[in-house]
């Protein structure tokens, strides 16, 4: 199997997933977008992943490479239909790129946080051996307001009703983070972008609790990693 991974700042990459990577043997290639690398010929790939960014699915003046990658988001979901896995603004940009919007929400949703699998998402094999309640690292002020035509709700949060989705048979996306691995936090405060809307929301006492509380819940954090990448896995080799 070969992957394509889609990066939109350096240190949103897929953390703590790449050591299944590497158990496994997975050949994987990351295109940095913000700095400008080109998107590859997708035909060369089996299973496309679309990480997390400050920016928004909107942000094209900014950042104009958002075009492409939307294109090659629909080219590879809708034409390709080969496997497809988002998280926070990949799920968005899953969104947007075939056919539904996203929005600002009425309170940012920030912090160690749970979200809960709903009937679809208890029966849909990328949740397969998963909790129903899964503790994660929330950071987003923007959600999808509306999905695209043939989708299926799979998880949801007292404050965002669309926390997974699977958009037809071959493209699941979250709106959440459970990649996260030791220096995660830190690594993120470290973007201006983050640290700012992170301590606006939370004070930098806050930003101390979300470090901590990520540290304390790490090893649920690594277990639902691995088994959603296993499940994802399965599918995609499938």
């Amino acid at each position: 199997m070969r992957l394509l991974v889609f990066q939109h700042v350096e240190c949103e990459h897929p953390a703590s997933l790449r050591r299944f990577l590497a158990r496994d043997g997975v050949e994987w290639d990351a295109v940095e977008l913000d700095e400008g690398e080109a998107i590859p010929e997708l035909e060369g790939y089996d299973a496309l992943w679309v990480m997390g960014g400050p920016m928004d699915v909107w942000d094209i003046e900014d950042n104009p490479w958002l075009v492409a990658e939307k294109a090659a988001i629909r080219k590879w979901v809708g034409e390709l239909e080969r496997p497809y896995l988002g998280l926070c603004l990949g799920h968005q940009l899953l969104a947007d790129a075939m056919g539904g919007t996203c929005g600002p929400m009425p309170s940012p949703e920030v912090g160690v946080l749970e979200i809960e699998l709903n009937e679809a998402g208890k029966k849909d094999p990328i949740f397969n051996s998963m909790p129903i309640k899964q503790v994660c690292l929330q950071g987003h002020s923007v959600r999808v307001a509306q999905p695209p035509a043939d989708t299926v709700i799979l998880a949801t949060s007292d404050v965002c009703n669309n926390q997974a989705m699977r958009v037809g048979q071959n493209a699941w996306s979250m709106q959440y983070h459970l990649e996260i691995e030791p220096g995660t936090v830190e690594d993120w405060m470290a973007i201006p972008a983050y640290y700012d809307a992170f301590e606006k929301l939370l004070g930098k006492d806050g930003i101390e609790k979300v470090k901590a509380d990520s540290n304390a819940r790490i090893d649920d954090f690594l277990s639902n990693a691995e088994q959603l990448y296993t499940n994802f896995m399965t599918l995609a080799r499938g």
